[in-house]
């Protein structure tokens, strides 16, 4: 799916009012749902679920079932409104657009906060867990003090402010956890809290009575059900993970079906883990003398209590009981899940102020992005400062709180704006409908408010027994937030958003060009001084297709950044393309042209594919690569082996363009067969000759010279029938270095992919992509679109005939 817009007038450059500019989607439904997974098992399975079983007991287990049922219940308007609505914003977007101001700015308004405050625990949970690592494995006491200055506490705050500065940096630089890197680190903290659940039940079973733990009345919800909605309301910042799935919108794949499954998919891998991991501690640990004097406690006190007191090492200390290397092992999932919820919310809660710089709700430069690293800088920098000064101020059970209340209040919108939007919006495109409306979204909003005084309740604030500091200082913080949004709203952003209101104009979605042949050649311009060379390549093979030619350039921007945003960054790009489409028209050969914005140019390319259903795709390369995991390099790699279409790769050499003689390496089958085609496309056009050779080895038998003579005779036949086509077979020892050798007669050189690229970590294959690299002169690289079906149909031919095919440049 394509966001296809261009501004109506286009530019002074021919034909540069054609030129679309287009958003390509390249997040997968797996990427998005680790997206949700990864930002829940966070601090909050880690660090939250010793002081949630101080509050619940071993009801715990019910506490987090019930927070995933109330979740769902605003699960479903994420997934209603993600799927209508796949932009970057989420919930504040919403929210403006549904409900009477100031609800807007304060949907925003929270929402950053309460990012940044979830951040913020994450943050000084990574900080706890580094200081434990050097107190268990570097003998630091429990107690020490640095150089008579630095506690505990102050070094796990210090360690807190680097590592948010450390990953503001890392936004603002562009660099970014890529989707395999996040599923693999998500899947290794899922592995661990397995091995961790796995290890708690069985120590659990073996005591003979532990049953009465989970089953006595009065030992499983020692609190009460106060207790157990407190816990609820104390970790429910941990099931907030969709409101950064739909953050992302409008980077994923088909969003209209596959943001609601990933809410879903997320919310149903989390809550069992959450449910395990609570019931595994609080049955597996067993009170020691030494685990009772850490929790300032005796060796009689349940075990829930011990969790409670030992706070956010509460889980930690469990595994170091039952779990075979439990300590490092935890801790090393707990800083890994800390790091990458921290870098997940600083992306979130950046893009949340973002948007609101962007609309003029928060001072311009919240919506400015850097010129050079083209990231929303200022945006990434004050969330940052917000994020550190939660972290060194508040305590970890106060940040866990505020967060909650924010997260609960936003939700609370949420929910009310999609009833809103059935009355006001009815004719949105909803992929997915919530059933039973407005049933579920009401129940979610009456459920949010029974949640917060039970929190506050539980951290405290209750006439009764006075005001506890944590729940004090939550709600204190709460208020100055909300006081603060008051000032800003009121005396900055109502009159801005009334100004940007009167100087927006109309975009203009343009539509591609009317005329559309049957087959289409996709030209990527990556290099503009190869432009004029491809587009010559791609001219002649149109011709002899009778295609049109469709040139396209990507725009990347780090994933930090929407991709709407990376249109301010397409001019020079459409400059480019509207000159070399001018080639064509000269030509008289249809063209069109399109700017893709994207995170990654390789997935805009196969986006572009598979959306204009491409037949040919030509590409450029530089003849080397920067990287030794890539061949090619990552963008030609990944078309080339993943594009559903024909793919020829053109290595640019350094003639003048003039093509007067092509050298045709041939040894038969399909991808040799294109290479034969493109090469009777460019010599028709160029009135060039054309030779036909084939390499066979200096010791090959008559019948090998034979069915060499009858391959060259059989491809000079389907090039040409004139004297201007000629073949040969020659001997040589090594088929590449043959071939290279003989490219220095030639002007160009055409050569088709080989069976060796399925077998081995190569692209089209050794040969030919020696030739490429080697080669005196440009070469052009071709490789069939075969198809499964049509791959093993050759294979069982291969196996019939009894033939088999040598390596000289084709299949």
């Amino acid at each position: 799916m394509a966001d296809t817009q261009s501004t109506a007038g286009g530019g002074d450059a021919p034909g540069e009012e054609s030129v679309e500019t287009e958003l390509s989607r390249d997040m997968s439904l797996a990427d998005i749902t680790f997206i949700g997974v990864g930002a829940m098992i966070g601090a909050g399975v880690f660090a939250l679920t010793g002081f949630a079983a101080g509050l619940a007991g071993p009801a715990l287990t019910v506490a987090f079932i019930l927070n995933g049922l109330v979740a769902m219940f605003t699960a479903v308007s994420y997934a209603e409104l993600g799927a209508a609505f796949p932009e970057a914003g989420g919930g504040y977007l919403w929210v403006k657009e549904a409900l009477v101001d100031p609800n807007g700015f304060y949907a925003g308004w929270m929402s950053w906060f309460a990012h940044a405050v979830a951040c913020a625990l994450y943050a000084v949970t990574f900080g706890v867990f580094l200081t434990e690592f050097f107190v268990v494995f570097a003998g630091l006491p429990d107690g020490f003090v640095l150089f008579g200055l630095f506690n505990r506490l102050l070094v796990e705050k210090l360690l807190a402010v680097m590592m948010v500065l450390a990953f503001a940096y890392i936004n603002y630089r562009g660099a970014e956890e890529t989707g395999k890197a996040g599923v693999v680190v998500t899947t290794i903290k899922i592995l661990i809290l397995g091995v961790f659940v796995i290890f708690g039940i069985l120590a659990t079973v073996r005591e003979p009575n532990w049953t009465a733990t989970f089953l006595d009345s009065p030992s499983f919800a020692p609190n009460g059900l106060v207790g157990v909605i407190g816990a609820m309301g104390f970790t429910y910042i941990a099931f907030e993970g969709y409101e950064i799935i739909v953050q992302s919108g409008e980077e994923v794949v088909d969003p209209g079906t596959n943001v609601p499954k990933a809410v879903f998919y997320s919310m149903a891998i989390v809550v069992p883990i959450y449910v395990l991991v609570s019931f595994a501690a609080i049955g597996g640990i067993d009170v020691t003398a030494e685990l009772a004097s850490r929790a300032g406690l005796t060796t009689a006190a349940p075990t829930w209590q011990v969790l409670g007191n030992l706070g956010e090492l509460g889980i930690i200390e469990a595994a170091g009981q039952f779990v075979p290397y439990g300590v490092p092992l935890l801790l090393f999932a707990g800083l890994a899940a800390t790091m990458s919820a921290l870098n997940a919310t600083i992306y979130s809660s950046s893009r949340v102020s973002f948007a609101m710089g962007r609309d003029r709700v928060l001072p311009g430069f919240f919506g400015r992005i850097h010129d050079d690293k083209r990231t929303p800088h200022w945006a990434i920098g004050l969330s940052a400062v917000l994020i550190g000064l939660m972290a060194v101020l508040l305590p970890i059970e106060s940040v866990a709180a505020a967060a909650d209340i924010m997260f609960i209040f936003l939700f609370i919108q949420v929910n009310w704006t999609v009833v809103k939007m059935r009355a006001t919006h009815p004719d949105l495109p909803r992929t997915y409908e919530i059933p039973y409306m407005p049933w579920p979204p009401l129940i979610g909003i009456v459920l949010q408010f029974i949640l917060t005084p039970f929190l506050l309740l539980e951290l405290g604030l209750t006439p009764g027994l006075g005001a506890g500091s944590e729940g004090f200082v939550a709600l204190v913080t709460t208020i100055v937030w909300m006081a603060l949004g008051l000032v800003v709203y009121y005396g900055y952003s109502e009159g801005k958003e009334a100004e940007k209101l009167e100087a927006e104009t109309p975009t203009v979605v343009t539509e591609r060009a009317p005329e559309r042949r049957e087959s289409q050649v996709l030209v990527p311009i990556a290099n503009p001084e190869n432009a004029a060379q491809l587009m010559r390549t791609a001219i002649d093979v149109a011709r002899d297709r009778d295609a049109e030619i469709l040139v396209m350039s990507a725009v990347e921007v780090p994933s930090q950044t929407p991709i709407s945003e990376g249109r301010r960054f397409v001019d020079e790009k459409r400059e480019t393309i509207a000159a070399v489409m001018g080639l064509a028209t000269d030509a008289d050969v249809p063209v069109s042209g399109t700017v893709r914005v994207g995170h990654d140019a390789g997935t805009a390319i196969l986006n572009t594919i598979e959306e204009q259903d491409s037949d040919v795709v030509l590409m450029g390369w530089r003849g080397r690569g920067r990287r030794r995991d890539y061949i090619l390099g990552s963008n030609v790699d990944e078309v080339v082996t993943k594009a559903p279409c024909d793919v020829l790769v053109e290595r640019i050499g350094s003639t003048d363009g003039e093509v007067g003689s092509i050298l045709l390496p041939t040894a038969g089958g399909p991808h040799a067969e294109l290479a034969a085609e493109v090469c009777r496309a460019i010599a028709r056009t160029n009135d060039a000759t054309v030779h036909v050779m084939n390499v066979v080895a200096p010791d090959a038998d008559e019948s090998d010279r034979e069915d060499a003579e009858r391959r060259v005779a059989s491809t000079a036949a389907a090039v040409g029938d004139d004297e201007s086509v000629t073949t040969s077979v020659r001997e040589g020892e090594d088929v590449a270095s043959t071939i290279v050798a003989t490219t220095e007669e030639f002007d160009l050189t055409v050569i088709g992919a080989t069976r060796e690229g399925l077998l081995q970590q190569l692209v089209f294959g050794g040969i030919p992509e020696t030739v490429g690299r080697d080669a005196a002169s440009t070469v052009i690289m071709a490789k069939r679109d075969l198809g499964v079906i049509s791959w093993v149909t050759r294979w069982f031919k291969r196996r019939r005939d009894g033939h088999r095919i040598r390596n000289g440049g084709g299949e």
